[in-house]
């Protein structure tokens, strides 16, 4: 592999993932912001669905650092951003990342999640390093040394897995999953974990980075 000079190179930290993950029962009427951005699986939007019904999410936080050289930027201009109404917040980014639970033996996606980047931004730095992106309408980014948290309890940092039995799965973490944003090494944006899911609670172990 060619190391690229003069670009940013997210890396999501699979021990965050690990330690805070957890199971949430949450009805439909308190998940609508969700569901109009599609955070939800398909069957949530069956017209039999109805406002006191259940949804159980797969909950996990994430924070990505940019280990490279340069910002890591959307690559639609400010005016193309698109505008979330019922989160009031802008989307700069189709998909920050994307959520998938796999069966074991033979990797098949059983359930799928995403996050808009809505708020790319230095959330913290390495010491020494000035944070220069915050979350408002007119600046979205992450630099070099610095990293962007999601907290498992904001909206869509899950994967609705209300269809899904109890057994052992792999959860799978891609950062930049389209590659819109060139990277120096696309090698580490994949975290794995080991799923045991029991149905009222999830066991969430050997997170690690993984090329694909």
């Amino acid at each position: 592999m060619v190391y690229k000079q003069g670009l940013p190179d997210l890396i999501p930290d699979p021990y965050y993932i690990q330690a805070a993950s957890y199971i949430q029962r949450v009805q439909m009427y308190a998940l609508r912001c969700a569901a109009e951005e599609n955070c939800l699986s398909r069957s949530a939007y069956s017209q039999s669905i109805r406002d006191l019904d259940y949804r159980v999410l797969l909950r996990f936080p994430q924070r990505v650092k940019n280990q490279g050289t340069a910002d890591f930027l959307p690559v639609k201009p400010r005016h193309q951003w698109e505008w979330h109404s019922c989160h009031q917040h802008y989307h700069s980014m189709e998909a920050f990342s994307n959520y998938d639970l796999l069966e074991i033996s033979t990797e098949r996606k059983v359930a799928e999640g995403h996050k808009a980047s809505f708020c790319l931004e230095d959330t913290n730095c390495d010491p020494g390093v000035r944070r220069r992106y915050a979350c408002t309408a007119h600046t979205q980014g992450l630099g070099p040394g610095c990293y962007d948290l999601y907290n498992a309890n904001i909206d869509c940092q899950w994967i609705d897995i209300t269809d899904v039995p109890p057994g052992n799965y792999i959860l799978k973490v891609t950062v930049n999953p389209t590659f819109q944003v060139e990277e120096s090494d696309f090698s580490n944006n994949v975290v794995r974990c080991d799923v045991r899911y029991t149905g009222p609670y999830v066991q969430v172990r050997n997170c690690r980075i993984t090329g694909n």
